[in-house]
Formats: structure tokens, C-alpha cells, sequence
């Protein structure tokens, strides 16, 4: 049950800020920092299993998460409050960050347990944090919203990158890992101190259910687990919701592999040292910010099932020219390093569009007393998208990263394709 309390402007800050700090996490640890040095330093040189390692990582921490996030919505939509979930998930990844660092080379068991535990928590705090969207915008502003979110988790995840590049410098050997490891308790305290603005500002506008204002734990967890049994159920109440759910699945497969593998491919194909890696994520996140920002704006008038698909067209693109990166260095009379550059400022532009616009359409797909809930499902085919887009590690590994690039287009294209068919209504101007 709602409470109908007015928002203001400060909890619209609040709510994004939480981009901003979780931001932190997926581009230090996950995408630019740690999955590289995970692959060249954790993983013993001449492995042949290299990329299928940080996959499992992914592929364990992301089972976890999937498990957990549809009972934890189920659970907050009972309960009616998701604070309490939110910070835990925030706390224990924020810990899981800092204990990365006493994973040395070689203990690949043990920093793979670690990113189990930080990056299923990182993945429920998206869950309970997307769940409040409803609660806080209209459908005439949701994308405007859901933007300024996206938008300021690319500056986030630029700041905390540029503190754990200062930390690490251009050193080597030692002083390289023990700087990395200093970068990574930096990384997870400041996500846990830019998260406080979330959990200071946004208020609760849900109530428990009837029956359940006094349900202890035990109860919660009966009532999500009935929940989860009416799974199928749900998706007859809902069929367009998970149509959409399941072209989004897909084109989040080849998002989720350029996410979890741009740093890997940057330093092993291209030779990126740590100076470079660190330049490319810098605009790529100024370029994701501007593009979150910007394509909220065309989502609010052109719909956000367009604003997806002109996205996953950009994604093809980018994609397409990296695995011609060599001609096209050639045509354009310029580095392939250069080349590289200029194509994450493209591709840049559609991180953040094709994940905000896809939020929206779930805000705008489901009512707000089950957006724990319905968010809980968006999270378990993002997780979905996730596993299935792991199978890039075990192609680069099989044959080459440039060839699995191509499967990486096949994802982006079939989304589109699966997304042309869901018919999704464009909000109408409210009258209030």
C-alpha cells in the first residue's frame, strides 16, 4: 500500500545519488580496474582459461543475485518498507570491495568467493534502489528521472575512478598490487559514504500489507516464497511486461560482455597500460553521462521503447567497427588505439541510455504497490542477460576476443528484433 506524500526535489537528488555511489563499484571493480588485474595478476600467467575465470566470477556472483532478487522484492512489497535491504546490500558490498584486497596472485577461489558476495549485493541494491522509481515520478517524468539517475552514476563512477587511478599511479610489481589493493578499500568506502544521501532523503511511501505490519522474518520469507510459486501467474497478469522483459534479457547479454570485458580486451588486445585504461574510462563515463542525460531527453518524447532500440543500434555499430578496428585505423589514417578512443566516446553515449530507458519502461509497466516485486523480476533478467552474455569469456577463450565480438552483435540485434515486437503505450499527459 502507498502513502501519497509529496515528493521533493531533494529526495529526486537522494534517489540518484545512489547511481552515483554504486557507480563505484561497476566501474572499478567490474569494468575498468579489477577485472583486468584479476585475468593479469590473480589468474597465474599462461593460464588458458583466463577470460572463462572472470566468467564464472560473474556467472556465480550473478546465480546469487538471481536467486535472491525476486523473494527479496516479494519480501519488501509485504513488509512495506525497503531501507533496511537497501543498506545491507550497500554494506556488504562496500565490505566485499574492501576485502578484495587480501587476495593476492594465485588465490583465484578466494577472490572469486569475494566477488560472489560483493557483486550479488551490488546487483540487490540495484533491485530495492530501481523498486523507489515508481514512487518517486510521474510517467510523464519518469525518464527525465531515471536519467538524472544513470547520468550521475557515469560521474560517479568517473570520480572513483580518477581517486583509485591517483592511488595506484604507474607503478609496478609490488608497489602495483599493494596500491591496488589500497584503490579497492577506497572504492568500497566511497561507495558506502555517497550512498548516505539515499538513505537520509528518500522516505518510505509503502505500508505493510494487511496482516503483515507485525510479521516477523519467518513470515516474510513464507509469504515471498508463495509469491515466487505465483511466478506464473504474474506473467499472465503481466504479458507485455515480460515480452519485454525477455527481448531485454537478450541485448543485455552483449551489454553486460562489453561491461565485464572492455578493460580486459583494451589492455590484452590493444596494449592499454593502466594510464590509458584509466584516460578511456574517463571519457567513457563523461560520454555515458552525457548520453543518459540526453537520451532521457529524446526517451520523453519520442517513448521509451524507440530510445532503446536507437541505442542498440549505436551498440551494433560501435561493435561492428572495433571488430574492423585495424581497416578502419587504416582508412582514418590514425592509431588503432586513437580509433579505439573515439569509438567508447560513441558507444559511451549508449550505456547509460539503453539501461535508463529500459528502467522507465519497467516503472511505466507495472502499478507502484508491486514495484518491489515487478523491479525483482527486471533484476532476475538482467541476471539472466548477464549469464547468457558470459559466454563471451568462454569464445575469446576458444577462439579469439575479436571473433566473440561478433557474438556480441548477434545479442544486441536479436533484442532489438524480440523489443520490435512488444508493444509498449506511451504515457499520456496527466490531467491532474
Amino acid at each position: 500500500m502507498n502513502v501519497t506524500t509529496p515528493v521533493r526535489r531533494r529526495e529526486i537528488f537522494g534517489w540518484a545519488m545512489f547511481d552515483f555511489a554504486n557507480s563505484s563499484y561497476t566501474t572499478v571493480v567490474i569494468t575498468a580496474m579489477y577485472s583486468a588485474y584479476f585475468t593479469g595478476t590473480i589468474v597465474p600467467a599462461g593460464s588458458t582459461a583466463r577470460d572463462a575465470w572472470w566468467s564464472l566470477a560473474m556467472v556465480l556472483s550473478t546465480l546469487v543475485a538471481l536467486l535472491l532478487s525476486p523473494l527479496a522484492g516479494a519480501i519488501c512489497d509485504k513488509k512495506g518498507t525497503k531501507k533496511p535491504y537497501l543498506f545491507a546490500s550497500t554494506l556488504v558490498c562496500a565490505i566485499g570491495t574492501g576485502l578484495l584486497a587480501t587476495a593476492g596472485p594465485g588465490d583465484i577461489g578466494w577472490a572469486i568467493a569475494l566477488i560472489v558476495v560483493s557483486n550479488s549485493a551490488f546487483m540487490l541494491s540495484e533491485t530495492f534502489c530501481g523498486s523507489y522509481l515508481p514512487e518517486l515520478a510521474t510517467p510523464e517524468n519518469m525518464g527525465k528521472i531515471s536519467g538524472l539517475g544513470w547520468g550521475l552514476g557515469y560521474f560517479g563512477g568517473l570520480t572513483s575512478l580518477a581517486l583509485a587511478t591517483i592511488i595506484v599511479g604507474k607503478t609496478q610489481g609490488a608497489e602495483f598490487i599493494e596500491r591496488t589493493n589500497l584503490a579497492l578499500i577506497a572504492t568500497g568506502a566511497f561507495f558506502l559514504v555517497a550512498a548516505m544521501p539515499t538513505l537520509f532523503l528518500v522516505k518510505t511511501r509503502t505500508r505493510p500489507a494487511p496482516g503483515f505490519e507485525n510479521a516477523s522474518f519467518g513470515v516474510l520469507m513464507k509469504a515471498g516464497l508463495k509469491e515466487l510459486s505465483g511466478a506464473a501467474k504474474t506473467v499472465r497478469d503481466f504479458p507485455v511486461l515480460f515480452r519485454f522483459l525477455l527481448a531485454f534479457m537478450v541485448y543485455m547479454a552483449g551489454l553486460e560482455a562489453v561491461i565485464k570485458f572492455v578493460g580486459i580486451y583494451a589492455r590484452a588486445e590493444l596494449q592499454f597500460d593502466g594510464g590509458e585504461i584509466a584516460v578511456m574510462f574517463l571519457v567513457l563515463q563523461i560520454s555515458a553521462a552525457a548520453g543518459a542525460l540526453a537520451f532521457g531527453w529524446v526517451e520523453s518524447r519520442l517513448g521509451a521503447k524507440t530510445t532503446v532500440l536507437l541505442t542498440l543500434g549505436l551498440w551494433i555499430v560501435a561493435i561492428l567497427a572495433i571488430y574492423g578496428l585495424d581497416t578502419l585505423a587504416a582508412i582514418l589514417g590514425a592509431s588503432p588505439k586513437n580509433v579505439f578512443f573515439g569509438l567508447a566516446v560513441f558507444a559511451g553515449m549508449g550505456i547509460g541510455a539503453t539501461q535508463s530507458s529500459s528502467r522507465t519502461v519497467v516503472g511505466l509497466l507495472v502499478p507502484p504497490e508491486r514495484s518491489a516485486e515487478m523491479f525483482g523480476f527486471w533484476g532476475t533478467f538482467a541476471r539472466l542477460g548477464t549469464i547468457l552474455g558470459m559466454s563471451f569469456g568462454v569464445a575469446s577463450d576458444l577462439m579469439s576476443r575479436r571473433t566473440a565480438l561478433l557474438l556480441v552483435v548477434v545479442f544486441f540485434a536479436a533484442g532489438a528484433a524480440l523489443l520490435t515486437r512488444v508493444d509498449i503505450p506511451r504515457p499520456q499527459p496527466s490531467n491532474a
